[in-house]
């Protein structure tokens, strides 16, 4: 009995302590970057936003063209200038097209953690179809691991769409990786960002798909807008 009170206080206290096992306010994640993201100088420092995934954070529109200043990382970066004016902001994107969470884990310390992130964000359920839910959650979370151990912030996003897909249909594979990136930041303790609820819910709405697509699966500008809004909620203004 007493070594069974023992096991369960021991996880109380692990997810206490660690932040994980709850699900995060957005709000509130990332109370400490928002209040060194208001210093002025010479009391500021440079925050690195790093954002590591595949073709859609890339910028990629209708393939070739890359839209780099229309993708979400850049909408994200015009946004914060506007709510943080005497910042000094760092957008760092790692994504490569047509990549997988296996072959972006491979090169993460080298091409990541190298830029000593403050908030990283990893995109890449959309091409993690291919390689299948059990080896994608051991890509993620080998890299959610590793970002935690250097006490960086972690935002998880879940796939945005491809029209090939339908959303509305209930269990589809976009859907399933969808629920395990949930999963997995809940477990973490991460921020999330659900890209598949987003353009879902337009498509409830009534609303076309296609009006959010450059592609059969790239975002337009209107789709990254979305994405951008939902991601702005974790730098909302803070006042400590």
């Amino acid at each position: 009995m007493r070594k069974t009170y023992f096991v369960l206080l021991t996880i109380l206290l692990s997810c206490y302590t660690n932040g994980r096992c709850q699900i995060l306010k957005a709000s509130d994640y990332l109370n400490d970057i928002k209040t060194e993201l208001k210093e002025k100088w010479p009391k500021n420092r440079t925050i690195n936003l790093v954002f590591h995934g595949h073709s859609v954070p890339a910028g990629y529109f209708k393939t070739p063209i890359v839209n780099t200043l229309e993708s979400y990382p850049f909408l994200v970066l015009k946004e914060l200038k506007a709510i943080y004016p005497n910042a000094v902001i760092n957008i760092i994107n790692t994504s490569i097209g047509g990549e997988n969470s296996i072959s972006g884990g491979r090169r993460f310390k080298s091409d990541v953690l190298t830029h000593k992130p403050d908030v990283l964000f990893i995109d890449y359920a959309l091409n993690d179809r291919r390689i299948g839910l059990d080896k994608s959650h051991k890509a993620w979370s080998r890299m959610i691991n590793k970002a935690l151990k250097e006490d960086i912030k972690v935002i998880l996003l879940t796939p945005s769409p491809d029209q090939r897909v339908n959303v509305l249909e209930p269990n589809n594979e976009l859907e399933k990786h969808a629920e395990q990136i949930k999963r997995l930041s809940k477990e973490k303790g991460t921020g999330l960002v659900d890209s598949y609820q987003l353009f879902s819910n337009q498509v409830t709405l009534g609303d076309e798909i296609s009006n959010y697509m450059s592609q059969v699966n790239h975002p337009n500008e209107k789709g990254h807008q979305l994405i951008t809004n939902e991601i702005l909620k974790y730098f909302e203004s803070y006042v400590p």
